[in-house]
């Protein structure tokens, strides 16, 4: 007698099917985009998603100078950070950031939208931000994801 097994599958780090994917972040707007990346990252797109482990791709973004913010944000938003002295508290602004760093916009977006644990850092290590549209890992064979149609 066949029966069919409605088992649920719980996979791990090592039998989960990690893809790489390509990313463009020109003429989108931040928060959007990064919620789409985070979503990609953990993995919450594929049908055996598993909350506890790092099952999701390798998404790698180009072209972060084009990521837009909505308003005024470009100028009036903080990042603040301490030094850990006394008097230490640093603060910029993604206008400033955008001259020396933009990769950074879209990164500290993105990692605040994953989990505060290792779990949250693990998934982390898998984000791969470039400024222009050229990126080191050809030899991966990332393929094109339009971010538009992630649904989260």
């Amino acid at each position: 007698m066949d029966t069919i097994s409605y088992k649920t599958k719980s996979i791990n780090k090592e039998t989960a099917d990690k893809k790489w994917v390509i990313v463009d972040a020109q003429d989108q707007t931040l928060g959007r985009f990064a919620s789409r990346v985070a979503y990609i990252l953990r993995g919450k797109h594929k049908p055996n998603f598993t909350p506890h482990a790092d099952c999701g791709d390798n998404v790698i973004v180009i072209n972060c100078r084009g990521i837009e913010l909505s308003g005024n944000k470009f100028q009036d938003k903080k990042y603040i950070h301490h030094t850990t002295y006394p008097g230490g508290q640093r603060e910029t602004t993604p206008e400033k950031l955008s001259v020396e760093h933009p990769e950074r916009i879209i990164e500290k977006a993105v990692r605040g939208m994953l989990p505060k644990n290792r779990l949250g850092r693990a998934v982390y290590r898998n984000l791969y931000v470039y400024d222009g549209a050229e990126h080191p890992h050809e030899a991966q064979t990332p393929s094109s994801l339009d971010i538009n149609t992630v649904i989260n």
